[in-house]
């Protein structure tokens, strides 16, 4: 008798069925594809040029440099959802991009710009940056400039855009092509005990976190253990100008020209201080080759004033929401903006004291000033007294985010619970009093990347802390002179991230719920979540989009 594996074995009806099954399956998402690409093809748009009759601006333009784009975005990739806001809300407040011709016409002829002027890019030469990034060009009527490593036309590596990708580009009239340089290599790696681990290729160099010191492979004389050149002069100048060199010849070779932007790799570092010797070699081919170089980063507005050979740019981090951007083009500018709210009906409970708050279905996005706080403050919370609060925060790791249990702005008297930099923190401050530290603990590394489910647990004058279903701390108790007070959430960048002094803070189904004296549940006083109908809404769009993904990563 056979056994019931030998029967499934010989079970052809079955198979036949399963094997159908996903025939029709392939087949339909082999069409739905085909459909997206046929239009892709054949329904190409191009873009529009403005009026430049009515350009009258002289005070010169803001620069945005994006790493790259993904479907659903990385660390350092940018979601394509997120670019889409962000491009909406430059494209809201007025902002025209700008080509190439244009940035050389203002400075060498004087030619004036749009009243706003953007010069949008994006680095690294990436095919996904230019599949997710054309469709919302196309919408905006938005001209880019993609940047490519020269080491990588010809390559097998098929990430990277190849000349025939670029040409095609650039007939839409959509893209322009600048350069990073010809490679992504780096030179004197240093590792936080100081041993030298030498020269690196960005694929091999994972680990920065660990290090002490590195930087870019034409920015500096290769060094030993003890920081003392390898390399005299004469080798020094020889090896930077053969990759100057390499990079011409194979831009011209495969491309028929070099691209006319640059955008150096490291930025801020060339006329930064850096070793003169390197630097005069680095600014003669950038002059020789090049018509325009962005060389710093961290300011985003170029004024006449400004150099074609030392422009500056922002380079957007993938976490940055919409408001961090709008934010930071009001610290640069000093121009007015108007912030993304989202949701009016959930921002209704709030009340914004400071900083600028993004209401997204069920979370609060939360971005400080600069070098200040964002503070959001839920209305008719002040007679909340015995609560459990719970609520995932999934800012970046670097950077301060906080949940007020009692926030008395009168008094100026607060209990809260922060987590600063991978630490979660328990502070007090009385009225007339100083802030106090009565309880920190540290988070292991691990949880540095990835949102935190915290819950608080309140109690009189005594509180208990979890993290990630673990608790870290119960009844721990503060100055029973703090009663009352509203729910609060606070934003604050950090100061170990000298980059960057605006900070998103990500608050997700905040929930506080009344709970009696033997700690259970009671009421339910405030809701973010999704519940219901909502919630059925909520997942429903969640699959479907996670087939979309699957879709994508399979075929």
């Amino acid at each position: 008798m056979k056994n019931k594996d030998e029967s499934r074995a010989f079970d052809f009806e079955r198979k036949n069925k399963i094997k159908m099954t996903k025939t029709i399956v392939q087949a339909i998402i082999l069409l739905v594809l085909g459909y997206l690409l046929y239009h892709a093809i054949f329904d190409a748009k191009h873009y529009a040029e403005p009026d430049k009759t009515q350009w009258t601006n002289d005070n010169g333009f803001i620069s945005l440099s994006y790493f790259g784009v993904a479907r659903k975005g990385t660390t350092e990739l940018i979601a394509k959802k997120r670019l889409d806001e962000q491009l909406k809300a430059l494209y809201d407040h007025g902002y025209t991009t700008i080509s190439q011709q244009d940035v050389l016409d203002y400075y060498q002829k004087g030619k004036p710009l749009p009243p706003k002027a953007l010069f949008l890019s994006f680095e690294d030469g990436r095919n996904d940056s230019s599949l997710f990034a054309q469709p919302l060009l196309e919408k905006y009527n938005f001209k880019a400039t993609i940047l490519s490593y020269a080491n990588k036309i010809g390559s097998k590596e098929s990430k990277f855009l190849q000349p025939k990708d670029m040409h095609k580009m650039m007939k839409t009239g959509y893209w322009e092509l600048g350069s990073n340089g010809y490679r992504l290599t780096y030179i004197n790696i240093f590792d936080k005990s100081g041993k030298l681990i030498g020269v690196k290729d960005e694929k091999e160099f994972k680990d920065r976190e660990n290090t002490s010191y590195y930087t870019h492979y034409l920015m500096d004389f290769i060094r030993d253990e003890d920081h003392v050149p390898l390399e005299n002069r004469k080798e020094m100048e020889a090896r930077v100008n053969a990759d100057y060199k390499s990079m011409k010849e194979l831009y011209t070779s495969a491309l028929g020209f070099v691209p006319p932007v640059y955008m150096i790799m490291h930025a801020n570092h060339l006329y930064g201080g850096m070793n003169r010797l390197v630097e005069n070699v680095n600014s003669e081919n950038i002059k020789a080759i090049f018509g325009m170089h962005f060389n710093r980063e961290g300011n985003m507005l170029n004024g006449s004033d400004k150099d074609l050979y030392d422009l500056t740019r922002v380079q957007p981090a993938s976490y940055w929401y919409t408001n961090h951007l709008l934010m930071k083009i009001r610290k640069d500018t000093g121009e007015q903006v108007t912030f993304v709210t989202g949701d009016k009906q959930r921002a209704a409970n709030f009340e914004s004291v400071t900083g600028a708050a993004e209401f997204d279905e069920n979370r609060i996005a939360l971005t400080s000033l600069p070098g200040g706080k964002g503070l959001l403050l839920l209305k008719d919370s002040n007679a909340y007294q015995d609560v459990k609060l719970t609520a995932e925060l999934g800012g970046h790791s670097v950077g301060n985010q906080s949940v007020y249990l009692r926030y008395d702005r009168k008094k100026d008297a607060f209990v809260r619970v922060s987590i600063l930099d991978n630490e979660v923190l328990l502070e007090q401050k009385t009225a007339g009093g100083k802030v106090e530290q009565i309880f920190a603990v540290k988070l292991e590394e691990q949880a540095a990347e990835r949102s935190k489910k915290l819950q608080v647990v309140l109690k009189g004058d005594k509180a208990s802390i979890t993290v990630d279903d673990q608790l870290l701390v119960s009844d721990q108790q503060f100055n029973e002179s703090i009663q009352s007070g509203q729910v609060g959430l606070e934003s604050k960048a950090s100061s170990k991230n000298a980059k960057d002094d605006i900070y998103d803070a990500v608050f997700d189904n905040l929930k506080i719920v009344k709970i009696t004296e033997d700690g259970s549940e009671q009421e339910m006083l405030f809701t973010n979540g999704y519940a219901g109908v909502e919630g059925v809404i909520s997942r429903i769009k969640n699959a479907i989009d996670a087939s979309f993904d699957w879709a994508i990563d399979t075929f």
